[in-house]
C-alpha cells in the first residue's frame, strides 16, 4: 500500500557552482553544558565533529567563571589533533547570559580574546584574516554607552587593541536597524531554520512545509562588505516551567526540516559565508546532534534515552554538498528515521502543562532514505505485520512520512531483488499514549552496513 504521505526527492543531478570562497560550517557548542567536561571529553568531541565535516566549534560563552577553564581545556584538547587537522573555534558570547550594561561585561569578554586571540586554532575570517567573534542576542547591550551602535562600537574598539576581529552577531530585531550598527561585520540569523511565525491559528496549508523565508529580509539589510552567517537545525521543543528558565514551547519541526533547510541552503550557498548548526549540544533546546554527555541544564527528563547522532551522519552529506557546490555521490543505502515519543495531545500528571504551539505538531514519523538504485520499502508499527506499508523508491534521496500508532515501535526496511539491502528497527521505541511527562523531543536511528543503527531507548515514565 503506498503511503499517502510519501513524498519523493531525488538526488539533484544540478550542482550549484559558485565562485571559489571556501565555505565553513560551524556548530554551536554550549560551553555552559560542560561543567564535568574534561581534556578527553573534548578531545572526543573535537574529533567526532572533525569526521563528520564540521570545520569547527562556535563556543556559547556565558557569564559564569568557569566556564573560562572549560574554554581553555577545549583549546588544549584541540592541541592533540593531528596536523592536517584543521578544526577551528569561534567565540560566541551568550549576551542573555553577560549582561552587557557597563564597561565590567566588556572586560568579561577581552579576557578571552587576550587568553586565546594568538592561537592557531582560533578562526580567522578567510577575506579579512581577522578573528570572527560572534554573540548570541546583544540587541539590548549598550556597555554603558547611550546606545546600542555607540556600545557595540565601543566593545570591537576594546577588542581590537588585542587583536583585530570581525563582529557577526545574531541580534534579535528587525534586520532593517541593524544598519545603524556600523561597527558590525556581519549578520547572523539564528531563527532563520525554524518556522517562527507560525501559531496554532495558522492555516494548515501555511504549517505543512511551513517557508523557511527570513534569511531574504537579512539579506537585503546586509551591506556589500558585510558577511552572512544562516543557521541549521533538526529541531526544537524546550520544557521549562515558571519555577525554572519559564520556556516551554515548539515550533514546528515536521516534514523533514533538518533536511528541507540544508537544501534550501544549498541551494543559495551563493549568499552564505558560514553556517551555524544549531546545535551540537543543546540539549535544552533539543536540537543537539552531538552525543549525550556532559551537565544536562535540568532536561533529563526529555533527552535521556533520546540520542540524536543519527543526525550528525546525516548533516555530513548535506555538509559536503553546501561546501563543494554539489551533493555528493550516493555509494550506500542508508535508511534515517526519528519520531516522538507520545501522542500530541497526550494528557500526563506533571506540572508544566503542555507546550506552546502542541498542536502545530503531527504523530508521523519522519524518514529519508540514501538509495543507490531503485528499491521498495516497507514501513511497520507492529510486530503482527497487519499494518505494513510497501512503496516503492527510486535512486537518490526520498522523503517518506507514515503514521504512529499507540502502543506500537518502528521498524523500516529496504529490499532490492528481493533482498534487505538495509532495516532499521528502533530497540526499545514504542509510541505511548499515556506517558509520564510531555517529551516533544524525539528519538532518531539510521541503518548501517544492512543492518539498524541501534540506540537502546530507556524511556522514563512517571506512573
Amino acid at each position: 500500500m503506498e503511503s499517502p504521505f510519501f513524498m519523493p526527492v531525488l538526488e539533484n543531478a544540478s550542482q550549484y557552482q559558485s565562485g571559489t570562497q571556501k565555505k565553513f560550517v560551524f556548530a554551536h557548542f554550549m560551553v555552559g553544558n560542560t561543567y564535568p567536561y574534561t581534556t578527553e571529553d573534548w578531545l572526543e568531541d573535537l574529533k567526532l565533529a572533525g569526521a563528520n565535516e564540521i570545520d569547527g566549534f562556535a563556543l556559547n560563552i556565558g557569564v559564569e567563571a568557569w566556564q573560562k577553564d572549560r574554554v581553555l581545556d577545549c583549546f588544549r584538547a584541540s592541541e592533540r589533533l593531528s596536523d592536517d587537522n584543521e578544526f577551528k573555534f569561534m567565540l560566541s558570547f551568550d549576551m542573555t547570559s553577560i549582561p552587557g550594561h557597563s564597561v565590567n561585561d566588556i572586560g568579561h569578554i577581552s579576557s578571552y580574546l587576550s587568553l586565546l586571540a594568538h592561537h592557531p586554532r582560533m578562526f580567522r575570517h578567510p577575506s579579512s584574516n581577522r578573528i570572527v567573534v560572534s554573540a548570541f542576542s546583544g540587541e539590548n547591550c549598550h556597555f554603558g554607552k547611550s546606545c546600542l551602535a555607540e556600545g557595540w562600537a565601543h566593545l570591537k574598539q576594546e577588542l581590537c587593541v588585542i587583536s583585530s576581529v570581525d563582529l557577526i552577531p545574531a541580534f534579535f530585531m528587525d534586520p532593517a536597524q541593524n544598519g545603524c550598527v556600523k561597527c558590525i561585520d556581519g549578520i547572523f540569523n539564528w531563527n532563520g531554520s525554524w518556522p517562527v511565525h507560525l501559531t496554532p491559528s495558522s492555516p494548515r496549508e501555511a504549517v505543512e512545509n511551513a517557508k523557511l523565508d527570513s534569511d531574504s529580509h537579512h539579506l537585503r539589510h546586509l551591506r556589500s562588505d558585510q558577511s552572512f552567517m544562516a543557521a541549521v537545525s533538526p529541531w526544537f521543543f524546550t520544557h521549562y516551567g515558571p519555577d525554572s528558565w519559564n520556556k516551554n514551547w515548539i515550533y514546528r519541526t515536521d516534514d523533514w526540516l533538518f533536511v528541507r533547510r540544508w537544501e534550501q541552503v544549498i541551494e543559495m550557498r551563493d549568499s552564505i559565508d558560514f553556517i551555524q548548526v544549531i546545535s551540537w549540544n543543546d540539549y535544552g533546546e533539543s536540537h543537539y546532534i552531538g552525543p549525550i554527555r556532559g551537565a544536562q541544564p535540568n532536561s533529563q527528563a526529555w533527552v535521556d534515552g533520546y540520542p540524536h547522532e543519527a543526525w550528525l551522519r546525516l548533516n555530513s552529506f548535506f555538509v559536503r554538498a553546501f561546501k563543494d557546490g554539489v551533493y555528493p555521490r550516493i555509494t550506500r543505502d542508508v535508511i534515517y528515521v526519528w519520531a516522538r515519543p507520545h501522542l500530541k495531545d497526550a494528557i500526563t500528571n506533571e506540572e508544566v502543562p503542555r507546550p506552546d504551539n502542541w498542536q502545530l505538531t503531527d504523530d508521523l514519523m519522519w524518514i529519508v532514505l540514501f538509495t543507490t538504485a531503485p528499491a521498495t520499502i516497507r514501513i511497520h508499527t507492529s510486530n503482527s505485520g497487519a499494518d505494513i506499508r510497501q512503496i516503492g523508491v527510486g535512486k537518490g534521496i526520498t522523503k517518506l512520512s507514515s503514521p504512529l500508532k499507540v502502543g506500537g515501535g518502528i521498524k523500516v526496511v529496504m529490499f532490492r531483488d528481493e533482498a534487505i539491502v538495509a532495516e532499521c528497527v528502533p530497540v526499545g521505541y514504542r509510541f505511548e499514549e499515556r506517558p509520564g511527562v510531555h517529551n516533544f523531543n524525539v528519538f532518531v536511528a539510521m541503518s548501517e552496513d544492512g543492518q539498524c543503527h541501534k540506540r537502546l531507548v530507556l524511556i522514563h515514565l512517571l506512573n
